[in-house]
């Protein structure tokens, strides 16, 4: 078995590889990733079993047909899966082809009570002669490299070291790199208030260690690295501080000054799980929840993890509240971080190229910051939104399918005595948008409080489909709704996927299914 084999079976990280990685942090005074931390783990490794490999072969020679060899002379046999055994005895030999040689008997070690016999000083050609020692890979001597080990294995080796590392208290961890508690440089509370002074003056933020430093000067005498890992670990366990840089990249923003919408998720778009059994839904539906691709659907993605553009159709509370969902498409675009919850990004508009603060907060599945896009450009619910990668990493492009204002027919939100209704009009419209999902109003206060008195009523979902149902069935000569236009209509008085909306409509006998996802009030 190769070692490279041992670790993908099993990775233990040992009391024994604990103290080199402290000692190896001891001895660098220097970070540590954790990929570097299991590189040089993996090194000793490899090291430690050459070395015993060396030590088990030492005086024990390559057997070859044409050597002669001694009685208690250590043997090693490549053609026999390298198994080792002892001379002990030794006869002379004759074959008319090959003429005089010795026949030696040995004692293999997982089997001494039986002796097999071999030819040594033989004349004639043979093969095995023809071994190249410095060629064979003795068994305990990988071949592999510790990049090769890692990269074939990475993700059981450092899941293991990452837990083991964890259960340390002497080892911590910043922004992905770890070092010895011991060593970490004192940062005192002047330190920190100078800190929040620097982010304060620049609006909050946000600001690299390394720039906080350049303001508030160096903490101590060690080494720049060192002052900086310090200084990130005394604002992380500080909580007027929040990290929000994306991966690979640490920056530091004044939690107070944070966006409302950003430390507490908008009304509009919290949502009150509903249970249901997913097992009504058609494959058909199954496949519109993922046309739909709601964030609240946790739908697993089918591409890659990294994208470089994305396109969802906004929904009202989306639209209302000036943000983007995080489902799976738009995740993959947009960059994240594992140690922390909220994300800085710089939103750049696709069409003039104005910048703007944006903010992932990943935990809740949404992004802050587009209200300037939305209203800049007039774009109504059921728009197409495009975010795509920019020029640098922090950077994000929001654009959208634009083109010349022309008249189109769109359903108004007109709510009368504080009651949802609808009512279809004309608006100039200079964006493509999905005709199922587009929606507007023109009194968006009576909307808020209809929404709100919903949510404070916890009015159950089948009574606000059959409003929505009775209402816009009068659009239609056939009386009848398609899904999506349900979803987004739901949506503006409550929050849910498509999932649980799907599952009323075909539980409740009050709604009717006419085909190609369309529904109507039942007759019955």
């Amino acid at each position: 078995m190769t070692t490279s084999q041992m670790w993908a079976g099993k990775f233990n990280i040992t009391d024994t590889d604990l103290d080199y990685l402290t000692n190896l942090l001891l001895e660098r005074e220097t970070p540590l990733s954790l990929e570097t931390l299991a590189l040089a783990l993996i090194e000793k490794r490899l090291n430690d079993e050459a070395e015993k490999a060396r030590k088990r072969y030492e005086n024990i020679l390559l057997y070859r047909p044409s050597e002669t060899y001694s009685l208690g002379q250590r043997l090693v046999f490549p053609a026999l899966d390298y198994a080792m055994a002892t001379v002990t005895r030794e006869r002379e030999g004759f074959n008319p082809d090959s003429g005089d040689f010795t026949v030696i008997g040995v004692a293999f070690d997982d089997d001494e009570d039986h002796e097999r016999e071999f030819a040594s000083g033989l004349a004639v050609e043979h093969k095995l002669n023809e071994v190249d020692e410095s060629n064979v890979a003795m068994p305990g001597i990988e071949q592999q490299s510790a990049e090769e080990i890692l990269a074939e294995h990475g993700d059981k080796i450092l899941a293991s070291l990452r837990q083991r590392l964890q259960n340390n208290d002497d080892l911590i961890s910043v922004a992905g790199k770890w070092f010895s508690r011991s060593l970490v440089l004192d940062v005192n509370e002047g330190h920190l208030n100078l800190a929040e002074a620097v982010l304060d003056i620049m609006g909050g933020g946000p600001l690299s260690p390394v720039e906080i430093l350049e303001q508030i000067g160096s903490i101590g005498n060690g080494p720049a690295e060192l002052q900086v890992y310090s200084l990130n670990y005394a604002m992380m366990h500080d909580s007027r501080f929040d990290e929000v840089g994306p991966v690979g990249q640490v920056l530091w923003y004044l939690t107070r000054l944070e966006p409302d919408e950003v430390k507490q998720v908008p009304h509009i778009l919290r949502y009150t799980a509903i249970e249901y059994d997913p097992t009504l839904l058609t494959n058909e539906m199954e496949a519109l929840v993922a046309e739909l691709d709601d964030e609240l659907s946790q739908i697993e993605p089918e591409q890659p993890r990294d994208l470089e553009e994305a396109t969802i159709a906004l929904i009202y509370p989306h639209r209302r509240a000036g943000t983007l969902p995080l489902n799976a498409k738009i995740r993959a675009v947009f960059p994240t971080a594992l140690r922390t919850s909220r994300v800085w990004v710089t939103l750049v508009d696709g069409q003039d190229g104005e910048e703007s603060v944006g903010w992932v907060v990943r935990d809740q599945r949404y992004v802050y910051g587009l209200n300037n896009l939305y209203r800049k450009h007039m774009l109504p619910v059921g728009a197409y939104v495009t975010v795509r990668r920019g020029d640098r990493d922090d950077h994000i492009v929001t654009d959208f399918r634009s083109h010349r204002p022309r008249t189109e027919w769109v359903k108004l939100i007109t709510p009368k005595n504080n009651q949802l209704a609808f009512d279809e009009q004309k608006r100039a419209i200079g964006a493509e948008y999905d005709d199922l999902l587009i929606l507007g109003t023109d009194d968006i206060a009576g909307v808020d409080a209809m929404g709100d008195q919903a949510r404070q009523q916890k009015r159950p979902l089948a009574s606000i489909i059959r409003i929505i149902l009775a209402e816009l069935a009068r659009f239609s000569p056939q009386s009848a709704v398609h899904a999506k236009t349900i979803y987004s209509a739901v949506n503006v008085l409550r929050r849910c996927p498509p999932g649980p909306i799907l599952a009323t409509l075909v539980s409740n006998p009050d709604f009717e299914y006419v085909g190609n996802h369309y529904w109507k009030i039942s007759e019955r």
